[in-house]
């Protein structure tokens, strides 16, 4: 599903989460850290592939769409696991 959120919402999201989890997310849906990395804002293209996020300007870093939600739902899983 597509998910439109702030770049700065997006960051946060990928700076709370746990100790692991961008490697638990890379092996969960079957792909490199750096492309769980790409999704959360990051630009290697080398070691990484696209993830399908398309950023537009604008206010708190810019709006961000993501073409798929399910990294960014199980990473806001990942967090409230860890906080509980």
């Amino acid at each position: 599903m597509e998910l439109k959120i702030t770049f700065n919402e997006l960051r946060k999201v990928k700076d709370s989460l746990p100790d692991g989890a961008i490697r638990k997310l890379a092996s969960e849906f079957n792909v490199s850290e750096e492309t769980v990395r790409n999704y959360f804002g990051g630009s290697n293209y080398e070691r990484g592939t696209a993830v399908g996020i398309h950023m537009e300007p604008g206010p708190n870093g810019g709006i961000v769409l993501l073409d798929d939600s399910a990294i960014f739902e199980r990473a806001q899983e990942l967090i409230a696991e860890h906080v509980v």
